[in-house]
């Protein structure tokens, strides 16, 4: 059922949101989208108006982060995210996806089954299927690049529940993800990286044996970098003491190599768990929202 039917005034927003953005949005929470049983959920941020013109809205999955372990799709950082981008005309779905140990791969095949049911339902919910980007946070990010650069690989692509319909993005919005599981280093706490590795809890979550095991590699996005991968932003705050901002500029090192469109944005002074204007409970100095819209509204045919 919808939180609430329609939303337009911060009145509307605050009666059912704690945290509170002004935009002009409905929300349904709480959609099945995965295989009957399973108890994870998507909420879809949608424009309140019409498209302009009668054409069907773009549209972008939201995988919230938490070490692969942890979160929700109704985090507050899922909330600016998505009421933002769909007051700007976009059908925003932020996903629940399997979490823990042994996740692996069936949490990447939720976020690729998020997109499928966003392609399958396009007519209902007003969505162009063939204008659909992905975006994360932390684990979130690194699932969302995965999500866009496996697109058709028989090994990570799930069987059910929309055969026949595919995962494939525009672009990908990467927000302070792990991009190279076997480079990721310990810093200090200001986030300056230091020589130790930090494989944190990959190796649960993966299944990995130890630090050599194949599975690691094959879970890294850089792994999976080749041309014509969907552009990519990226978004790493300098004083990052969760992911390494290196891990940042790596991918976009290994994109350059392979001639992928994509942008590298680090971020002064900010650490991780950051959103488009608001970093924890302190309003961060740059606003991203236009950095993200424009890059949207390039890629996002």
């Amino acid at each position: 059922m919808p939180c609430f039917p329609r939303l337009g005034l911060v009145a509307a927003l605050a009666a059912c949101w704690s945290t509170v953005i002004a935009a002009d949005v409905r929300v349904e929470t709480d959609v099945a989208f995965l295989e009957a049983g399973r108890t994870e959920k998507l909420d879809l941020y949608l424009p309140a108006a019409a498209p302009a013109g009668g054409k069907p809205a773009p549209a972008l999955v939201w995988i919230h982060g938490g070490g692969w372990t942890g979160g929700t799709k109704n985090e507050n950082r899922a909330k600016e995210i998505g009421t933002t981008l769909a007051a700007a005309g976009y059908v925003v779905a932020s996903i629940d996806y399997r979490l823990g140990a042994g996740a692996w791969p069936q949490n990447l095949r939720d976020c690729k089954n998020a997109v499928r049911f966003l392609r399958a339902h396009a007519a209902k919910y007003g969505i162009d299927p063939q204008r659909i980007a992905v975006g994360g946070g932390s684990a979130g990010g690194h699932l969302a690049l995965m999500v866009a650069y496996t697109a058709g690989q028989p090994d990570l692509e799930p069987a059910a529940p929309y055969p026949g319909v595919g995962s494939e993005v525009d672009c990908v919005l990467n927000f302070y993800g792990i991009t190279n599981i076997l480079t990721r280093r310990a810093t200090d706490p200001k986030g300056v990286p230091l020589g130790t590795s930090k494989l944190g809890g990959a190796a649960s979550v993966f299944g990995a044996s130890d630090a050599a095991d194949p599975v690691l590699k094959l879970g890294s996005p850089v792994t999976h970098v080749r041309p014509g991968v969907p552009p990519t932003l990226i978004l790493h705050g300098r004083a990052d003491a969760t992911v390494d901002h290196l891990q940042a500029e790596e991918l976009a090192a290994v994109l350059a190599r392979h001639g992928v469109p994509h942008e590298l944005h680090l971020i002064d002074n900010v650490g991780h768990t950051f959103a488009l204007r608001n970093w924890g409970k302190k309003k961060m100095s740059r606003d991203l929202t236009p950095v993200v819209l424009a890059f949207l509204a390039r890629h996002v045919r």
